[in-house]
């Protein structure tokens, strides 16, 4: 008997519960078996070079004002404490507390425009599949992930094309790394923590065995699917033969072990906090963990397509400044540089795209309470990798930073270049609803020329 242990059962906002153990063994009803894991957590909305695209989702909007677009000649109520550094690209100014972009600004592009957020709700949705969450098809819009996941599939044995390297959190947004949409459970993004990453091995068990088992795998979702009235369980097939390939190969298991890993490599990254970060009146967002930049890199090595991460909680109502200086920016500045020189230094850099973003940006006027609140009129990004044409800044907002001045940069946009460099054309490619009806992977929108 295989098993996966855990030391506690969540309980989901959508009623389901993950529990603390997982068999492949005799298949019994009360244990839950690896392919039932990956469908729970999809259900509830978690789970050599090759094209590639790292996504890293700031959760609850950072100030874009404070990071990339500096408003010096902005009033005092407006302009806030950050100064502006100097990048080694001529011209371009940056916060002082993101020393380590700064030094590589050659290798990226700022956004400074980006709008699409129509709610002002915090919400990855936007970030991850580019599309109003208003008035969607059955099932909601796919993500990047699960969309390349659908029209690419997996490079190899053991590897998910899709992974989400993403939290739990009460506010669940924060913890998405994505959701499969209509695309159903098969393509949702596999989940690879707590204490069961340890153990995606066949530890005891033999190809062979686990084989016979496949045969009566096959017979149980097959009695499912039969007397299952809600779909629930569309799309096991899939995730059956995902587990399999994990447990089959420690491909993936090697990818998450950073003892593996080059202990200077490690330290240029740094140990950041594994805890969700906690703001008062707020409540819990994601880790500030920049090594989870590092796992990125080595799933991708290792074989996904699109690595989904989850990094701090930017909802800064209250103590703006503080929390950017002293909590999230020296981390994350730390993190993304590390990231983005590594893929250069191992020769990925033209083929792995990388972007950083959040749903929206925030006020212009820093409110009472020294923070800045909801502003989905404009927020901010950044690109590297992926072959792209960097060095530059695209976008700019006016005196205040409150409204776009010139080339307004849609998430859409973004999404659709960053399919171009996955090779997949953004306004060919289709997939099907529920219905069966083709829906283009973007919306009208075509790659920025200004990189490609």
């Amino acid at each position: 008997m295989l098993t996966f242990a855990s030391h506690r059962e969540d309980r989901r906002c959508d009623g389901l519960s993950r529990r603390g153990f997982l068999r492949i063994g005799g298949l019994a009803m009360g244990g839950l078996t690896l392919p039932q894991l990956l469908h729970a957590e999809a259900q509830a909305g978690t789970r050599h070079s090759h094209k590639a695209v790292i996504m890293i989702y700031m959760a609850g909007a950072p100030p874009h004002q404070d990071m990339y677009d500096l408003k010096l000649d902005a009033p005092a109520e407006i302009r806030g404490e950050c100064q502006p550094i100097a990048t080694n690209v001529p011209g371009v100014q940056i916060c002082e507390f993101m020393p380590g972009i700064a030094r590589i600004m050659d290798k990226c592009v700022p956004l400074r425009s980006v709008y699409g957020s129509p709610s002002g709700l915090h919400d990855s949705y936007i970030c991850y599949t580019a599309r109003d969450q208003r008035n969607g098809p059955q099932g909601g819009w796919p993500s990047i992930g699960s969309i390349v996941s659908k029209l690419l599939g997996p490079t190899r044995t053991g590897i998910p094309p899709f992974m989400g390297l993403s939290p739990d959190v009460k506010h669940a947004p924060y913890g998405s790394p994505g959701l499969p949409g209509f695309l159903g459970v098969g393509h949702a993004a596999f989940r690879p923590s707590g204490p069961a990453s340890k153990n995606m091995v066949l530890n005891g068990v033999t190809v062979d065995r686990l084989s016979d088992r496949r045969e009566l795998l096959k017979r149980f979702d097959t009695f499912r699917k039969r007397v299952d009235k809600d779909r629930s369980y569309e799309g096991l097939d899939a995730i059956t033969e995902q587990a399999l390939g994990i447990l089959t190969s420690s491909r993936l298991a090697n990818a998450l072990d950073l003892s593996k890993e080059d202990p200077k490599v490690l330290q240029r990254y740094g140990q950041g906090d594994p805890k969700n970060y906690f703001l008062p009146r707020a409540g819990d967002g994601a880790p500030r963990n920049p090594q989870h930049f590092l796992l990125a890199r080595r799933l991708i090595e290792a074989g996904a397509r699109v690595v989904t991460l989850n990094f701090g909680h930017w909802d800064f109502h209250c103590n703006n400044f503080h929390e950017v200086k002293n909590t999230h920016l020296p981390w994350f500045d730390r993190g993304l540089s590390t990231l983005i020189e590594d893929l250069h230094e191992r020769g990925l850099a033209d083929d792995v795209s990388v972007v950083a973003w959040g749903e929206f940006g925030r006020t212009p006027r820093i409110n009472k309470n020294a923070g800045r609140d909801h502003w989905p009129r404009v927020g901010g990004g950044l690109l590297a990798g992926g072959g792209l044409k960097t060095g530059q800044v695209i976008g700019a907002t006016d005196r205040l930073g409150a409204a776009i001045a010139n080339r307004p940069v849609h998430f859409g946009e973004v999404h659709a270049t960053l399919y171009h460099n996955m090779g997949i054309n953004p306004n060919q490619s289709t997939v099907a609803d529920l219905s069966g009806r083709p829906h283009y992977v973007v919306d009208r929108h075509q790659p920025m020329p200004e990189l490609i």
